[in-house]
């Protein structure tokens, strides 16, 4: 549950960083999606196409087979959720 709240935070710090435009950036919707999905090895080739050297690639598996282990399919779900709660928010 742990990494469920930083997940929490991280979509706050988007929101706040967006300049008053609620909208996420793309890339990092795109990102999400493949963290919180089922394939490490897809996680790992979508960071591949930002910054592909071998310690972030680790990284990125090390991350990714934690948050796998760590998080449950409700948690994967009540991010997504968030996500989209952020995206339609009138106050944006």
């Amino acid at each position: 549950m742990k990494l469920s709240g930083a997940l929490v935070v991280l979509g706050v710090v988007l929101l706040l960083t967006s300049g008053g435009n609620c909208g996420i950036c793309p890339a990092i919707k795109e990102d999400l999606e493949f963290f919180l999905g089922p394939s490490v090895t897809d996680y790992v080739n979508f960071i591949k196409k930002y910054k592909d050297d071998p310690a972030t690639l680790k990284n990125a598996e090390n991350l990714k087979t934690c948050a796998d282990s760590k998080l449950t399919e409700e948690d994967k779900e009540n991010v997504k959720s968030m996500l989209a709660k952020i995206e339609a928010s009138k106050a944006c």
